[in-house]
């Protein structure tokens, strides 16, 4: 940070703009809410027109001012030609049969690299429970020697659900087969050192290992790589919880050889409320020549030369897109590719990573130079009033998202805070009852922004001290 300017502070809006010069934002192609919009200002208030804060796209990822186009040419369409739309479209768009094929290239290098050198091997389909259980139902096999699920303890309570049901579905004990690992006492995050231990010394009873890539709560990212090589070597079917990962971080999914991931869209893929989800699954899984792995099937996976024929037998799409089960929704499926077309005008993921970690490095920077910071390291019995961050501290171990965890515990002095920072006009996300979650996103945040969230953390904090 400091060799932005050396005359400048830290804490200066001047080294904030110097940051936002090198580093420029692409708000431009998002409607951020305002003041009015969240009904923090009236309409003759003066700031009623200004911008919020928003530091909530872990949550739910702002609107690209291109969706509202698209989903209206859809609505038109619907209108003007009803059914017809599903092959023939005058204004030249894509015609509803197809309509998902044109994502398809655009997601790959999210989820595969740059090179995305196997883009059948991703597909959109369904929602992110949906597609978890869609894919275990296909790569959890269990029996009498290896039937447990590896997991972080803490996971997403949707994901915990699915490995309940599943085990449960075959008839195993929830106690026995599910494998959820937590931190040490007195940390917040998993050490890598510790899941590759428990891989190793029970990994030829583990068929799935499954952790989130960003773990929901603390913002860690786990090292995918070497997990993933890990259960491998142990023989386990390897898959990834991406909520939190697509559109945050660079993946390489096929070259550090996952069997499959599910991720959700509506976060830092920006595709509205309930978007839809995504797939991954290895092509070595459904290439052709593979062993037909089974599946849930639907007619959206078959081939789509004879899937209009009615036929009894099921003929998979090679690749993710053979998972499919139903047409997808056209709305959503437009909102996805409105996003995915704004990496693409932002010089791909890694160039979005790189203004990211600007982003989160500054945040942790101001926090950890806050009079109410704690370190992380020091037990919660002694601390004190104020704050520490739960998220690892080493950029290669987190994304955009930092959690910050208020002491004393269960005082409610969080719920001050982030009070505090609404009627601010600033938007982040709680985790009752001690944790706030901040993600300056990097496509509509700015450095200004992340020095405006940390003075208004501080003037509350100063306030109730």
């Amino acid at each position: 940070m400091a060799s932005c300017t050396a005359a400048a502070s830290l804490r200066s809006r001047a080294y904030a703009l110097a940051l936002d010069s090198k580093y420029p934002s692409y708000a431009d192609s998002f409607n951020i809410p305002t003041l009015l919009s969240l009904n923090l200002a009236q309409a003759d208030d003066a700031n009623a027109s200004k911008s919020s804060t928003y530091f909530c796209g872990n949550s739910l990822g702002l609107m690209p001012k291109a969706t509202r186009r698209a989903v209206t040419a859809e609505l038109d369409a619907w209108s003007d030609q009803g059914v017809v739309s599903h092959f023939r479209r005058p204004d030249g768009r894509e015609p509803w049969v197809s309509i998902d094929d044109p994502v398809q290239p655009l997601l790959a290098p999210l989820l595969l690299g740059s090179n995305a050198a196997s883009p059948a091997e991703v597909a959109i389909m369904n929602t992110l429970t949906g597609n978890l259980h869609t894919m275990l139902s296909a790569f959890y096999k269990p029996n009498a020697t290896r039937y447990k699920i590896l997991y972080e303890a803490k996971a997403f309570p949707s994901d915990t659900y699915a490995f309940q049901g599943q085990v449960k579905l075959h008839g195993f004990d929830i106690d026995d087969a599910l494998i959820p690992l937590a931190p040490r006492a007195g940390e917040y995050t998993l050490r890598t050192e510790d899941i590759l231990k428990t891989i190793e010394e029970q990994g030829d009873q583990i068929a799935v290992v499954l952790f989130s890539a960003i773990q929901f709560y603390t913002g860690q990212l786990f090292d995918i790589e070497t997990i993933t090589r890990a259960g491998k070597a142990k023989n386990c079917i390897v898959g990834w919880d991406l909520a939190h990962a697509a559109g945050n971080v660079p993946l390489r999914l096929h070259d550090w050889d996952v069997d499959f991931a599910v991720f959700c869209s509506y976060k830092y893929l920006n595709s509205g409320p309930g978007g839809i989800g995504g797939i991954y699954v290895h092509e070595r899984h459904t290439k052709p020549g593979a062993a037909a792995l089974p599946r849930l099937a639907g007619w959206w996976g078959n081939n789509p030369a004879t899937r209009f024929q009615m036929l009894d037998e099921f003929d998979p799409i090679p690749g993710a897109a053979g998972f499919r089960m139903s047409n997808p929704s056209v709305l959503n499926t437009v909102c996805i590719r409105t996003s995915l077309e704004l990496f693409d005008l932002a010089g791909g993921i890694e160039a979005l990573r790189e203004r990211s970690l600007s982003l989160t490095n500054y945040l942790f920077a101001l926090l950890e130079s806050s009079p109410h910071y704690q370190p992380a390291s020091t037990t919660e019995a002694n601390q004190k009033f104020g704050f520490t961050i739960i998220t690892p501290k080493d950029p290669a171990q987190r994304g955009a998202q930092l959690s910050l965890l208020f002491f004393p515990l269960g005082s409610g002095l969080m719920q001050k805070v982030f009070d505090h920072l609404e009627k601010s006009g600033i938007i982040g996300d709680e985790r009752r009852p001690d944790v706030i979650r901040l993600s300056p996103n990097h496509f509509y945040n700015t450095h200004e922004e992340v020095l405006t969230v940390v003075e208004a953390i501080d003037e509350v904090l100063n306030s109730l001290e």
